[in-house]
């Protein structure tokens, strides 16, 4: 068991319990998963690009990811349906609390100026987005192998009702808001 499980089950669950009276162990949120999602816009021109960023989110997450493909084609942007415009990870169970621990504590502070994430960010559903625009604050990377430097998006889903349960689940787990 990871260290963030361990941490939400002995500590956060009972914070969240008490501070918004639950009636039910159940009610109370929990992670479902984390999604990471590059955007990749120029891989129709350099295929070689493709390959490198799935090896370097292989790496960042764990796990291989899916690339996406255009639904339709847009002349504009010179995208025919069915080419390769990103990718993305799923992450559940040990390897979403691992790489949210990662996260919190290793990749957020290593971000150039960095005063902490936005609270503003949750959709209203208790969901949370962020974006980093510069992959190789990751660990994994090694930035002397960089070729080409792109940005993540990352969005953590939670089974919180409103946005002050997940803020309240996500501060408890240590992610760094703003003041």
């Amino acid at each position: 068991m990871s260290v963030l499980a361990k941490e939400y089950k002995e500590e956060i669950l009972p914070q969240l319990i008490e501070k918004f009276s639950y009636n039910n162990v159940m009610e109370v949120p929990k992670l479902k998963k984390i999604i990471v999602n590059v955007g990749l816009g120029d891989a129709k021109e350099d295929t070689k690009l493709l390959d490198t960023v799935v090896d370097e989110i292989a790496r960042i997450t764990g796990q291989n990811p899916t690339v996406t493909r255009a639904k339709k084609s847009i002349a504009n942007f010179k995208i025919r349906e069915g080419m390769p415009v990103g990718m993305k990870v799923t992450l559940r169970g040990e390897y979403m609390y691992e790489f949210l621990y990662k996260l919190i504590n290793i990749t957020l502070p290593r971000v150039r100026d960095f005063r902490g994430i936005s609270p503003k960010s949750f959709d209203g559903r208790g969901n949370y987005s962020l974006g980093i625009d510069d992959h190789t604050v990751f660990p994994e990377i090694n930035i002397d192998n960089v070729d080409n430097v792109h940005g993540l998006e990352i969005t953590i889903v939670t089974s919180a009702e409103t946005d002050e349960e997940a803020f309240e689940l996500l501060a408890g787990m240590g992610m760094p808001f703003k003041r």
